[in-house]
């Protein structure tokens, strides 16, 4: 199912520099950490944060991720970082998008697909656990309302 990124979270942050390398641009690898604060703060509007996802028996590895760097960030810039549910059923896919808080400017774009798994025995999941629909469907209902 697809929401067309009706369900989203922002997250803000401030480019510190042990983020930086020498030439004093972000270096790439930690806008991953960057798209895991805000896949966390989705996680947690739809109430489905880490103590509520070890509960339901499920693990959600990610199985593949794209990014596309388009503008360098610099120490002390101020970014956001939206992620947005756009599939649920049988994997969660999520876009993200990294822009400049203050101008708008986009920094990055990515996309990461998860897939569920038993916890327990490491088995796929070729359907999203009903749990997380739910919590899905609820969500949607409150972003309707």
């Amino acid at each position: 199912m697809r929401a067309q990124g009706a369900l989203s979270a922002d997250v803000e942050l401030e480019v510190r520099f042990h983020d930086v390398d020498m030439v004093g641009v972000v270096w790439h690898g930690h806008y991953l950490r960057y798209l895991e604060n805000a896949r966390w703060a989705l996680m947690d509007r739809l109430d489905y944060g880490l103590e509520r996802m070890l509960e339901s028996g499920s693990a959600w590895p990610i199985v593949d991720l794209q990014a596309k760097y388009l503008s360098p960030a610099r120490f002390g810039d101020r970014l956001r970082v939206r992620a947005s549910l756009v599939e649920w059923e049988t994997r969660l896919a999520i876009n993200y998008l990294v822009s400049g808080h203050e101008n708008g400017t986009r920094i990055a774009r990515a996309r990461t697909v998860q897939v569920a798994v038993d916890a327990r025995s490491g088995e796929l999941q070729f359907n999203t656990p009903a749990d997380f629909v739910a919590r899905v469907q609820a969500a949607l209902g409150r972003v309707q309302a």
